[in-house]
This record gives structure tokens, C-alpha cells and sequence, in this order.
């Protein structure tokens, strides 16, 4: 699609958008400005911040690989057959996005926890699941995989479905026609889809708090940390990890824009 130049109603649109990326921009500026160099390397020899690091890092991984082992079939499910309730089945998919992360926590409480419904199977194999590292993975998993779901389904959807058919007809199976021509043609919403669902996991907060709890070295990821230390009054901690989680994201939104180019 053609963009046309600046003409004479180009303040009307640039102003408003102007005032948008200022009030975006001040808060960000305002949060590596009042963090020194001296306090950010200061902050990161600490033992708790480095604990939250690798918590966050091993977490996010972990929630990455479950993410993709599920969301691809059930991304190319949705996107290349008709079912019954398959409407119903894409909406479901698609709620965590919507639903308060609180919210979020409570029901993997209700659901998962000492007293929940699920409790005594989980009992009877013992499992203990909430307050925990796996109630991290968890939480981050419910919140953060439909974005997975969501690119990915895109991505199969756009995929040309003569070049499938040509592969059948060269005598491939559909599982090798999936894997050589189905992935590598959606690879970049793939890619762009994963990167998302890493960042989300990444920026957990409120479904974790509610049903990990805030366990230093068990549940304490870096949003987390953040919230703890500011409460506490450490501000070097918290703006250190604010920071790195500020990079990170603007990383993670460079990775994506590539992606999709």
C-alpha cells in the first residue's frame, strides 16, 4: 500500500500522534535518567536480583517450549479445518488475552491449588502445584501462550496451499509436507509469534503473584522483584530490573519487526 506525503492535514494527524509518542517516551526517559550506571552494576552483583534473572530466564524458557509444542497444532487446527464449536474453540484460545491477570491467578488458584478442584488427583500423585517454580510456568503459560496461537494461525493461514498440494502430488506424506513446506513458509509469524510469547512470559505479573506467590529463588521473577524492592524502598534494584525489562522488550519488538519483514 502507497504512502502519501505530508500535505496540508498533516497537523491534524501529527500533532495527536506527537502528544502520544511524547506521553509514551517520558516515562521510559524518565526511568533510565534516574538510573546511574554505578547503581545498575551496582544492583546486578546483588544476590537477589541475580536469583530473579536466572528464575525469569529459566521460567520463560520453559513456558517458550510448552507454548510452541502446543500452540502448533492447535494453530494449524484452527487454521486449516472446519469443526464443530470451532468458533467457540478460537474465542477460548483467545480469552486469556482479555481476562485481568488477577483474574488469571485466582482461577489457576481455585483450579490448581491445595483446597482447588483439582486437588486430590494431584494429591494422590504428589503434586504440589501452587507457590511453586512449576505455578510460575503455569501462570505464564495461560497468559502468554494465545500470542503463540494467534501469529501462528495467521501464519498458516497465509501459507499457499497449491505448494502444499504440490508437495503431495511429488509423493510426500502430509507430516513431511508439514514439516518442508508448511513451517518454513509460516517461519516468520512463527518466529514473530515466539518472541511475543517470551516477552509476555516475561513481563508476568499479576496471575503469577496470585498463584506462585513471591517466594525469593521459587517464584520471585523479575516483575516481581521489581515490586518487592520498590515496596521496600530499594529503588537501585528495582530500576535495574525495570531497565533491563524496558531493553528487553524494545529487543524483543526489534526481533518481531524484522520477522515479519
Amino acid at each position: 500500500m502507497r504512502r502519501r506525503p505530508l500535505d496540508s492535514t498533516a497537523p491534524f494527524v501529527a500533532v495527536p500522534a506527537a502528544l502520544l509518542l511524547l506521553f509514551i517516551l517520558a516515562p521510559l526517559a524518565a526511568l533510565f535518567l534516574r538510573s546511574s550506571p554505578g547503581a545498575f552494576f551496582g544492583a546486578l552483583q546483588r544476590s537477589d536480583v541475580l536469583t530473579a534473572l536466572r528464575l525469569s530466564g529459566e521460567t520463560t524458557l520453559v513456558t517458550l517450549l510448552c507454548a510452541v509444542a502446543l500452540g502448533t497444532p492447535t494453530a494449524y487446527l484452527l487454521a486449516r479445518f472446519n469443526f464443530p464449536g470451532q468458533r467457540l474453540v478460537d474465542a477460548l484460545v483467545d480469552l486469556p488475552i482479555v481476562v485481568p491477570p488477577a483474574v488469571a491467578g485466582v482461577a489457576l488458584l481455585i483450579a490448581f491449588g491445595r483446597r482447588g478442584l483439582f486437588a486430590p488427583p494431584l494429591s494422590a500423585l504428589g503434586i504440589q502445584l501452587s507457590f511453586t517454580t512449576a505455578a510460575v510456568v503455569l501462570a505464564q503459560l495461560f497468559v502468554a501462550s494465545p500470542f503463540y496461537v494467534r501469529a501462528a494461525r495467521a501464519g498458516f493461514s497465509a501459507v499457499d496451499r497449491s505448494l502444499e498440494e504440490a508437495s503431495a502430488t511429488l509423493g510426500s506424506s502430509r507430516l513431511a509436507t508439514f514439516w518442508r513446506v508448511t513451517v518454513p513458509l509460516a517461519l516468520p509469524s512463527l518466529i514473530g509469534g515466539a518472541v511475543l510469547t517470551w516477552a509476555r512470559a516475561l513481563g508476568e505479573f499479576g496471575a503469577t503473584i496470585m498463584f506462585a506467590g513471591n517466594l525469593m529463588g521459587v517464584s520471585q521473577t523479575m516483575p516481581l522483584a521489581v515490586y518487592l524492592n520498590l515496596e521496600s524502598g530499594d529503588l537501585s534494584a528495582a530500576l535495574a530490573l525495570s531497565v533491563i525489562l524496558v531493553t528487553t522488550s524494545f529487543g524483543v519488538l526489534l526481533v518481531v519487526r524484522l520477522a515479519e519483514r
